[in-house]
């Protein structure tokens, strides 16, 4: 007897909902039998399923990830598969370094303004709150004159 997964079975282990599953199914990813109402996924459905959310996780478009499962089932197979997949590992890992190095730019260029502003914080020295002048009602000139008067 053949081994099936229920729809219930695989959002469990792989942690999906059953939307997720039938998107994957509409979009030919996976193709469950019908046993009257119920969708029971094959082995195969199951490895496929693995491989899309693996290939989701490492940043691969559905595009892509088409490709590397079905280049399995044809000409040159599973090694063509293997190289296909190693060419997509190694554009990505170039797109992953490429905005490594532009993080580690722009938190550089955060540390320099950073300093900066410390430094200049530092040269005004304690000001307390910069906006309490501008809250405080400035005096009448009639009580300045009294002020002035009384000394």
């Amino acid at each position: 007897m053949a081994t099936y997964f229920t729809i219930t079975q695989l959002t469990q282990e792989f942690g999906v909902t059953t939307r997720t599953l039938r998107f994957y199914e509409a979009e030919g990813f996976l193709k469950p039998v019908r046993r009257g109402r119920q969708r029971l996924y094959r082995p195969g459905d199951r490895t496929r399923l693995k491989l899309i959310l693996r290939g989701k996780r490492l940043g691969f478009s559905l595009a892509e990830i088409r490709d590397i499962i079905t280049m399995y089932d044809k000409a040159p197979g599973e090694s063509g598969q293997l190289s296909l997949l190693i060419a997509r590992i190694e554009g990505r890992r170039e797109e992953l370094l490429a905005k490594r190095r532009d993080i580690d730019v722009t938190l550089a260029e955060l540390d320099e303004v950073e300093r900066g502003a410390r430094a200049r914080l530092d040269q005004l020295g304690p000001t307390g709150d910069l906006f309490e002048a501008l809250e405080q009602p400035s005096p009448s000139p009639a009580a300045a004159s009294t002020r002035e008067h009384d000394r």
